[in-house]
């Protein structure tokens, strides 16, 4: 379980996005670290990657008090291993 506390520590971050792997949930997560790891990348980074994904989007949850978009959440996903939403962070 992760404590509230610890939401935006990278070892929590790992933890959902292992979760997401693990339930398949949502999809579009282990499809892109299959798609990451068939073009090179080690397992290791390509989770670090998809970890990024995700802080961008608990970020906008937090700081906007929105829902989590799943819809851009794959999107960012897609682009993968490139990540053009960093020039707004």
């Amino acid at each position: 379980m992760i404590d509230s506390d610890d939401l935006m520590s990278g070892e929590a971050i790992i933890e959902i996005v292992e979760n997401q792997l693990a339930e398949n949930n949502p999809p579009r997560v282990k499809e892109t670290l299959m798609r990451l790891m068939l073009e090179g990348v080690e397992r290791e980074e390509a989770i670090q990657y998809i970890a990024c994904v995700l802080c961008v989007e608990l970020l906008d949850v937090l700081n906007h008090q929105t829902a989590f978009n799943e819809q851009r959440y794959n999107t960012n996903l897609d682009a993968l291993p490139e990540m053009p939403w960093a020039e707004d962070l």
